[in-house]
């Protein structure tokens, strides 16, 4: 006969195991989610790349731009012009405005999607301010590129081919302040190049 007691020693272990994985296994959900993500550009998370298309198209497409802040965030922020045609697979770079009206310094980052979803593994990021975590001092107004290109794959896809108009989303989250952050002069303007 089975002894109840190391039974149910038995069966408490493996269900306190069984949370522990549970709860390691959700941890990890975001992060692998996010490397899902990037690297295949499903859900329209932009792909990232070192450099830019070896072939240009003469098909075009039109990328417009928008821009959000969390409620919460004070920055305002803006793209500089609200679409671009280009040719596929040409480079092109965006800016974006964003502006600290506060007394203290806002530290933010940007996540980013593109519509249409399907459109996301085909729009390449070369470079983003949103791949950094952004710090503006008091009144200080950053105008911030974006370098991209729409991968002239997009044209041969079975189910992205007929994609001519792309939307790029940005939306800032204000983010604790990184340590040793000195206040800088107000009023202070800065372009990233």
């Amino acid at each position: 006969m089975t002894d109840p007691s190391r039974a149910n020693g038995r069966i408490a272990v493996w269900l306190v195991g069984l949370v522990g994985l549970m709860a390691t296994l959700s941890f990890l959900a975001v992060p692998f989610y996010d490397w899902f993500c990037r690297t295949t550009g499903y859900g329209g998370t932009p792909q990232t790349v070192d450099s830019a298309s070896d072939t240009i198209l003469e098909e075009t497409v039109t990328v417009h731009f928008d821009a959000n802040t969390d409620k919460g965030m004070p920055w305002q922020f803006r793209p500089k012009v609200s679409e671009m045609k280009l040719r596929i697979g040409e480079t092109a770079i965006a800016y974006y405005e964003a502006y600290n009206p506060t007394d203290r310094p806002v530290a933010g980052t940007a996540s980013y999607n593109v519509a249409p979803e399907i459109a996301g593994g085909f729009f390449d990021k070369i470079d983003c301010f949103c791949f950094t975590e952004q710090v503006l001092q008091p009144g200080e107004r950053v105008d911030m590129p974006v370098t991209f290109f729409v991968d002239p794959a997009i044209a041969k896809d079975r189910d992205a081919w007929q994609v001519r108009s792309i939307t790029l989303s940005y939306t800032f989250y204000e983010t604790p302040l990184p340590e040793g952050q000195a206040a800088l002069s107000q009023g202070k303007t800065t372009t990233y190049n």
